[in-house]
């Protein structure tokens, strides 16, 4: 392999800059390549269910393996042209100096990935209601793709709760409704607190019943990005109603331990289950499940002086989300023409600890705290709108 600056990945350790020069085929069929061995990795429905990780990981070599190449354009918007971006995930206005983190774009091996275009994605989504399902990092991915369609249209603030949690867009020249819905867990949790009422960070969450902030929500809805992750790092007792399964991250006498990625294994199989039998759900229902996306904290925690300098692995908790997602489309009674695809973003930001606003989120309540979970806008979060997409497109 000849070398040059690109991130690529490297057997088991992800190496941020490498180079390559490599020749290209014409961009048609590179394109053309790329997007139908996307659809046959990604695309999961009833008829052809998701299929086993390993052979998943062998017939999409170009998508889930590739690299960050120079991209001389950018990203659509910058962080003064969206008017909806939020000044948190702003790391220009909060004195990031660099710029060269905005100009790469991914490139799967051996083809290409088409840039997105929000003209026609919104003509895609016309009359329809998208909602982004899970925690902040959901949330984050909802305001990169709200400012890459704002390119195109300027869309309709409509609704915000208390907190500033959920939130609903509307395009109206498109009819096209665009939500985040918050959530920790997606099952039911409640934390625990001490004699002064004050909450402990130890959770109980039951996986039996889903989260009636946006499962009731759920019928109404045509397209469901869902994901949560990064609150499962912490101590959870895991229960199926009166049922107690174990604990992560808990040294409590005589009960099971489990590891984060068994956690998730188990609230993943019962969110899909919950959704694949939702009966007064939409029959054509669309259904995305986005992975884990890393954060990449050294030499500390988010509250303990940690900062983004290298990469950590999450592909564990990558493989328990697809292989839930897997045995609900193999069921016999898989439901009606209910669609179920994955947006596989692990690998991918594996490569990107560059793109985390770190110290530059301009947060004036917890100075010195660094951010390594969420993204930047603009930034590499905005290629996920692109497998997004992609996804879409097949549907059609």
């Amino acid at each position: 392999m000849k070398s040059s600056s690109i991130f690529r990945e490297s057997s088991e350790k992800t190496e941020r800059w490498m180079v390559t020069n490599k020749g290209r085929l014409s961009p048609f069929l590179l394109s053309s390549l790329c997007i139908t061995l996307f659809f046959t990795g990604f695309f999961v429905y009833h008829q052809n269910p998701l299929i086993s990780d390993q052979n998943f990981l062998t017939l999409q070599p170009q998508i889930g393996k590739g690299h960050w190449v120079p991209d001389k354009r950018g990203s659509l918007y910058t962080n003064s042209s969206c008017s909806t971006l939020p000044d948190s995930k702003n790391c220009i206005k909060h004195g990031r100096l660099d710029r060269d983190f905005l100009f790469w774009r991914w490139k799967p091996d051996g083809c290409d990935l088409p840039r997105f275009n929000p003209k026609a994605f919104l003509g895609m989504v016309r009359g329809k209601k998208m909602s982004f399902i899970g925690d902040s990092v959901a949330r984050n991915h909802m305001e990169s793709l709200l400012c890459l369609l704002s390119m195109e249209e300027t869309p309709k603030d409509i609704y915000k709760d208390g907190e500033d949690r959920n939130r609903i867009w509307y395009f109206p020249n498109h009819d096209f409704t665009l939500s985040t819905s918050w959530t920790k867990f997606l099952v039911e949790e409640s934390e625990r607190v001490d004699g002064n009422k004050t909450g402990t960070g130890l959770f109980d969450i039951d996986i039996s019943k889903m989260d009636e902030g946006w499962y009731k929500g759920l019928p109404n809805t045509d397209i469901a990005i869902v994901s949560a992750a990064h609150w499962f790092f912490r101590p959870i007792f895991i229960h199926r109603g009166d049922e107690t399964l174990g604990c992560i991250y808990c040294n409590v006498p005589n009960m099971t331990q489990l590891s984060p990625d068994q956690g998730f294994k188990l609230v993943y199989a019962s969110v899909f289950k919950h959704i694949n039998e939702c009966e007064n759900c939409k029959k054509d229902l669309v259904t995305v499940m986005r992975t884990i996306s890393p954060a990449h904290f050294e030499n500390g925690a988010w509250d303990t002086g940690g900062s983004c300098r290298r990469t950590s692995p999450s592909m564990k908790i990558r493989t328990s989300q697809i292989e839930q997602l897997e045995v609900v489309t193999k069921q016999d009674h898989h439901k009606g023409k209910k669609k179920f695809g994955v947006l596989d973003v692990t690998r991918v930001m594996l490569m990107r600890p560059d793109g985390h606003p770190n110290s530059h989120w301009g947060n004036k309540w917890m100075k010195g705290y660094n951010d390594c979970v969420h993204w930047c806008l603009p930034g590499p979060i905005d290629t996920w709108s692109e497998f997004l997409m992609a996804i879409l497109r097949q549907l059609r």
